[in-house]
């Protein structure tokens, strides 16, 4: 059984609805706006623990809370060749390694 609470949830202002809209990353699909961010952070838990519990009923698969996945901390990313040239010629200068110059430009 999914815990609801596990899942990674965020408040945020819509300039568009003038409210804040409730989101969860695991479930995309869905929102709530409420013009307290409080609410709106309760709108859409109540509204996942609503769904995780419509999709047990219905025996359909439900996403597995990020917090709760584990990670290699290893992923390939494709680049242009002269992207990746560039990229090496800066972590020699910064010398360190390629994967050290890269891990650190993603963490900006």
């Amino acid at each position: 059984m999914v815990n609801y609470k596990h899942y990674t949830y965020r408040v945020t202002w819509s300039s568009e609805d003038e409210e804040f809209v409730g989101l969860c990353s695991e479930f995309p699909s869905l929102s709530y706006l409420d013009e307290n961010q409080d609410a709106a952070l309760k709108g859409i838990t109540n509204l996942v623990k609503d769904a995780v519990a419509d999709m047990e009923a219905n025996n359909e698969r439900i996403p597995q809370p990020i917090a709760e996945k584990t990670y290699s901390g290893k992923f390939q990313v494709r680049i242009p060749p002269e992207l990746h040239r560039r990229l090496a010629i800066e972590a020699a200068e910064e010398n360190v390694s390629l994967n050290r110059y890269v891990s650190l430009k993603l963490a900006c």
